[in-house]
């Protein structure tokens, strides 16, 4: 087998994918079997500076660096080979978001991540105006924003773009993105797999008093569906890419995408009728829809899969970050006790208490909310624990309180497409590092979203991977070959999942909870007028 790996290797048959996540930067290299053959990672975190969640340009870089660098030694250590070519590369990282550059290519301003509250009457105004969602996160709201606030960058703007559009020109000079990730910058077009070009015309109308140099689709990327060519790696961008120096360049780039287009395909979810739930960070559910919503809710997303079809999207801004705060917490303690605690035993144990737990979480409450909530309206981060004097506190009910919490954002505007919108959900896939402890996360999304959810065996590898399938799909794929097809008879044809369904016990426990969540929001709002950022101001 790893004679085969070898020759695959060395004859480029093989695709390389890299992720930049909220927390970590991947590189997954599969094989023409689809399965992953190396990879290579770099842990990182945003910071807050001015006011702005962002991530430092060197840290890009450097963390994209470290993570192909890893990648490229296990493949010397494993096979013996030198990497010097790949089949297709891709890259993809967290969707939404500000780079802005001016026309020497120079960041205007440091990186605005999705992260950031900060866009509200941008993005109000622009709903307003187009008669669809435009939510806090996407570029074009940071972009209005930017000239709502007289910012003095924006006469000087160029070009915009997201992370991985950033990515893909600096590596191959095309300013090009995926169909996915730039329905997260501006509304797509179903027909014509572009931007609405009636919603360019106003947002245009709408700026043409400020007499700006530039118009909008002028700065913004070209879209391009799955299966395209986006580009080929430069001398200098394998430069960048490969400090060894020993990566050739000219290898085919596909359209960079947004993370959450990677698990649509890392899950298989790119079908109508079906869904999947990306857990991290944030969270956030995305269902490919049959048709067209009736209403314009500022819960729901209208983005678009890889190939350009519509997707009802539901994010929330927080998810895991609390829950990881508190188990560093106990494993603090664990440690002070004198018993060092292997990371993936105290998830086991600790999120297996949740299943012996009163249905609702015995009365506790609390509020993940490391950054401001857009789905609940809260804008700034305040993390909450909250219980009453006739709460029942014990440690099965804390971690199913944290459990469900997680969820309560992303169950609100879930309600508005299954509830309210009638939306059909044949089947909803999840993936991210909750669910490694096995049943439990899928029990939790299961009662939340009141719909059977499976976890597959690739959905651990994540987005990367799912970036990975995207150039072997570009390289690979017979003309007429659909994503869905490929994706069905190709990558899944043998693919292993469980699946669990809704548990009525959990179900009407997670409703009793929602209840308490939707009551305590005063609470956290309270907090947020009252309690300072830190500490130490």
């Amino acid at each position: 087998m790893d004679q085969d790996i070898q020759q695959a290797i060395l004859k480029g048959e093989t695709s390389l994918g890299i992720e930049f996540g909220s927390t970590r930067i991947k590189a997954v290299l599969i094989d023409h079997r689809f399965e992953t053959v190396a990879s290579g990672s770099y842990e990182w975190e945003n910071l807050l500076a001015d006011g702005y969640w962002t991530y430092s340009l060197e840290s890009i870089i450097t963390g994209m660096q470290e993570a192909y660098s890893g990648m490229q030694q296990e493949v010397e250590q494993k096979y013996g080979i030198t990497l010097r070519t790949v089949g297709a590369i891709g890259f993809s990282a967290m969707m939404h978001g500000y780079m802005a550059f001016d026309s020497a290519g120079e960041l205007l301003v440091p990186f605005r991540t999705w992260r950031n509250a900060t866009t509200g009457a941008a993005a109000k105004a622009l709903t307003d105006k187009f008669q669809f969602n435009i939510p806090e996160r996407w570029s074009t709201a940071h972009l209005y924003q930017a000239i709502l606030n007289g910012e003095e960058h924006v006469p000087r703007i160029d070009f915009i773009t997201t992370l991985s559009g950033y990515i893909h020109w600096l590596l191959t000079g095309i300013k090009a993105i995926g169909a996915g990730d730039a329905s997260g910058m501006f509304p797509i077009d179903e027909a014509t797999h572009d931007y609405n070009d009636s919603m360019v015309k106003q947002f245009d109308q709408l700026i043409a008093p400020k007499g700006y140099d530039w118009n909008l689709r002028g700065i913004l990327p070209e879209v391009c569906i799955s299966g395209q060519q986006a580009g080929a790696l430069s001398a200098a961008g394998a430069k960048i890419l490969d400090k060894s120096g020993n990566l050739q360049p000219g290898i085919s780039l596909c359209p960079p995408e947004g993370d959450a287009g990677t698990g649509m395909v890392a899950t298989n979810s790119v079908r109508k009728r079906t869904g999947n739930v990306s857990v991290g960070t944030s969270v956030f559910a995305m269902v490919v829809l049959e048709k067209e919503l009736s209403a314009v809710y500022p819960e729901i997303d209208l983005v678009t899969t890889p190939n350009g079809n519509p997707v009802g999207m539901v994010h929330a801004n927080n998810c895991s970050s609390d829950i990881n705060a508190w188990l560093s917490l106990f494993r603090e303690f664990s440690e002070a006790m004198g018993h060092k605690a292997d990371t993936n035993h105290l998830y086991s144990v600790m999120f297996n208490k949740a299943l012996e737990a009163d249905p609702d979480g015995g009365g506790l409450l609390s509020y993940g909310y490391f950054s401001g909530e857009n789905i609940t309206g809260i804008e700034k981060g305040r993390p909450l624990f909250v219980r009453s004097p006739g709460s029942r506190f014990n440690l099965a009910n804390f971690m199913r309180t944290h459990l469900f919490t997680a969820f309560g954002a992303l169950k609100i505007g879930m309600d508005i497409l299954t509830k309210k919108e009638h939306v059909a959900i044949d089947s909803i896939l999840a993936h991210g590092g909750l669910f490694k402890t096995p049943v439990v996360g899928q029990k939790i999304v299961a009662a939340a979203l009141n719909v059977p959810v499976s976890v597959m065996a690739t959905a651990g590898e994540g987005g990367a991977w799912g970036m990975a399938i995207l150039a072997s799909y570009m390289s690979r794929r017979d003309e007429q070959e659909s994503l869905e097809d490929f994706l069905d008879q190709q990558v899944f044809k043998n693919a292993q999942g469980q699946e669990i369904y809704p548990d009525g016990y959990d179900v009407k426990g997670f409703e009793v909870f929602m209840e308490r969540y939707t009551q305590g929001l005063a609470i956290e709002q309270a907090a947020v007028d009252n309690l300072v950022e830190n500490w130490r101001d």
